[in-house]
């Protein structure tokens, strides 16, 4: 089993010390990745529902929190840490120009040293931040499926073309191309789409909740359909605050469980400070992981 650390990027740690310190501490105590949370803005009085609390509202209700820019943030912790993967869990993929976003992510990964980031990435729920950004909410499915196949090309040919309907260019060169010329992709959402996007065309598939066994196969049934094969499929779970739930994860394919250090998204934290993450380290990842 490997571990991440969830929510990495909120409460204190949206600054930079404290942000380091716990990169270190996660790094030297087994963590092998840490994953961040995306909004551009929380537009205020917002009505959309929030899918993750029984109050349709983020958290405790409060709007005015520190959310930094995932791929900033975590650009700022490579340089302080040298192995630990980097994680956006999720990226609202479809609010953000995918050639752009492909030229980050791929510089991100480069300056970190290569085959080190993870990205999340999910087609959102607040459909006032979509008005806020100039950003059709409505299409936002379609629109993640082609800004992936459009990254992709970016970063796996040697002069990228792609035609679609939201995006297209030809013949262009982006530089720098991360290692092996790709980045691990993995869907999140606790929805059937996107359990099934997962399948279609996803590394990886992190639920938001629990170990959903419905949605892991919905997500392997989409998978045979796109003639690929479902064991490639890398499952990441939000970490079950027994630990002595975790080993039994394997058995539904589970590889990787995210431990919530700060509360969020109706999550209770389980760590909260650089020596609780070194304690979870010799306590449990000792002993569970790969």
């Amino acid at each position: 089993m490997k571990f991440g650390l969830r929510y990495a990027s909120l409460g204190r740690y949206a600054n930079g010390p404290a942000a380091v310190e716990l990169a270190q501490a996660a790094e030297t105590a087994g963590f092998e990745s840490l994953w961040t949370i995306d909004h551009v803005v929380v537009p205020h009085g917002y009505q959309s529902r929030y899918p993750y609390s029984p109050t349709g509202r983020m958290g405790s209700g409060l709007e005015d929190y520190q959310i930094p820019d995932p791929l900033i943030w975590l650009a700022y912790i490579a340089s302080a840490t040298r192995t630990i993967k980097l994680g956006t869990a999720i990226l609202i993929l479809p609010q953000r120009n995918p050639v752009i976003t492909a030229k980050a992510v791929a510089t991100l990964d480069h300056l970190a040293g290569g085959r080190r980031v993870l990205l999340g990435i999910g087609v959102g729920w607040l459909a006032e931040e979509f008005a806020a950004l100039g950003v059709p909410f409505d299409d936002r499915g379609p629109r993640t499926d082609e800004y992936v196949a459009a990254m992709r090309a970016l970063w796996s040919q040697e002069r990228a073309s792609f035609k679609g309907r939201f995006v297209s260019f030809s013949e262009v060169f982006c530089r720098p191309l991360p290692a092996d010329r790709r980045i691990p992709i993995i869907v999140g959402g606790d929805t059937k789409a996107a359990a099934r996007r997962a399948g279609r065309l996803g590394d990886g598939y992190f639920p938001a909740r629990g170990a959903p066994g419905e949605l892991f196969d919905e997500m392997r049934r989409a998978a045979v359909e796109a003639g690929r094969n479902p064991a490639d499929i890398e499952i990441t779970v939000a970490a079950p605050a027994e630990p002595s739930e975790i080993e039994a994860l394997t058995k539904l394919g589970v590889t990787r469980v995210a431990v919530p250090v700060s509360s969020a998204a109706g999550l209770p934290a389980q760590v909260e400070t650089p020596d609780d993450v070194l304690r979870y380290g010799k306590d449990v990842i000792a002993r569970l992981r790969d």
